[in-house]
């Protein structure tokens, strides 16, 4: 076949996967693409988890003219029965000659047992058109359903000097307005947000998505929100509580599993995770968080929370939004710190850099892969 005319038809797919950012997790962003006499006759995507499959949206769309099509699928499709019927058996049924996949599923459930109902049905199966691509829209997907450990991505906002707040802990506003609408993208891309009690006392932030739908293109979704607070200091009346939506999660120590103020958090629809102790590892946090079926978590701080991230080389990814603004104060509260090192090849360095520009501001997008 046309190598070129796979790979257009596959771009295409992969575009439409990304309209279901948010709305799909802990499932993958897929797209699909059903092509015959080198015309789309039907496209569709995953749009919201429960939902129906990429496949069954564009194959519904081509209707009987998918017999003998070709169709172009990001993602290996699903062999088995979940929360929706089985995609290849759903594509055998059409009638569908060709299928070109951009990657292999890693799901044990999967884990080419989709290609092989396709191949034994027949149909010709190309793996591997813009795979590279295709498994970037992923990142987050791959990692869950290899470790079941959340995707940990950090974001945070800094002056030129390297602090997020002056030292009696103002940081409104550090960064622009057009950073800070990415970071309403970033709330609703990964599935919960993260930060320690100290962000909570100070700024008593909602941890909510207050995302432009029509500048983005995507659907809006509250995150989960994960409070650290090993003393159970969250105010009753604290934004991030007062949602009634059961995504509020506290992590706190063990010894507090019997204080009074615990029916209070949960008549409010809390979920607690108990760690022993009140010095928490975040590794232990994102293994307790995966066993909730949250698949990635964006770091937003405070500075403790960072550093200890950083200590533990446990962030996959990051956004550092950077204002031209210098406070010029060495008491002011700095993005991470704790750290003494001797010389420059010991220092931590952010790998794979990418700078992006927003308006005055400006970002290092850093991957660890």
């Amino acid at each position: 076949m046309n190598k070129n005319l796979d790979e257009k038809y596959m771009a295409r797919a992969i575009e439409l996967a990304k309209k279901g950012i948010g709305a799909v997790n802990p499932n993958p962003l897929v797209g699909a693409v059903v092509v015959k006499d080198n015309r789309i006759i039907g496209e569709g995507w995953h749009k919201k988890f429960g939902g129906p499959h990429a496949e069954v949206w564009a194959l519904n769309k081509a209707g009987e003219n998918a017999k003998g099509a070709t169709i172009y699928v990001t993602l290996e499709p699903c062999s088995h029965q979940g929360k929706t019927p089985p995609c290849a058996k759903r594509i055998v049924e059409s009638g569908i000659k060709r299928c070109v996949i951009a990657n292999f599923d890693s799901n044990p459930l999967v884990s080419g047992k989709g290609i092989e109902i396709l191949k034994n049905a027949g149909i010709e199966v190309e793996v591997g058109v813009l795979e590279k691509e295709a498994k970037d829209i992923n990142k987050v997907f791959f990692k869950y359903i290899e470790n079941k450990v959340p995707y940990l991505f950090l974001k945070c906002g800094i002056t030129l000097d390297g602090k997020i707040a002056t030292r009696s802990g103002k940081s409104k506003w550090i960064t622009n307005e057009i950073t800070r609408e990415k970071v309403q993208f970033l709330r609703t891309k990964f599935m919960a947000i993260m930060v320690g009690i100290n962000t909570v006392l100070k700024d008593n932030p909602s941890l909510d998505s207050r995302l432009d739908e029509k500048k983005f293109g995507i659907e809006k979704r509250n995150p989960f929100r994960v409070v650290i607070d090993p003393n159970l200091e969250s105010p009753i009346g604290a934004k991030f509580l007062n949602f009634n939506d059961g995504k509020a999660i506290i992590v706190t120590s063990t010894d507090n599993k019997n204080f009074e103020k615990i029916k209070e958090y949960k008549d409010l629809g809390t979920r607690f995770i108990f760690l022993e102790g009140k010095i928490f590892k975040i590794g232990d946090i994102l293994k307790e968080l995966g066993k909730l079926e949250i698949d990635s978590v964006l770091l937003e701080g405070g500075s403790g929370l960072i550093s200890t991230a950083f200590k533990e080389n446990i962030i996959d990814a990051g956004e550092i939004f950077i204002a031209p603004k210098i406070i010029g104060d060495n008491s002011a509260i700095s993005f991470i710190n704790g750290f003494n090192f001797d010389s420059m090849e010991d220092v931590f360095k952010l790998s794979n850099p990418k700078f992006n520009i927003y308006g005055d501001n400006v970002s290092l997008e850093f991957e660890n892969l």
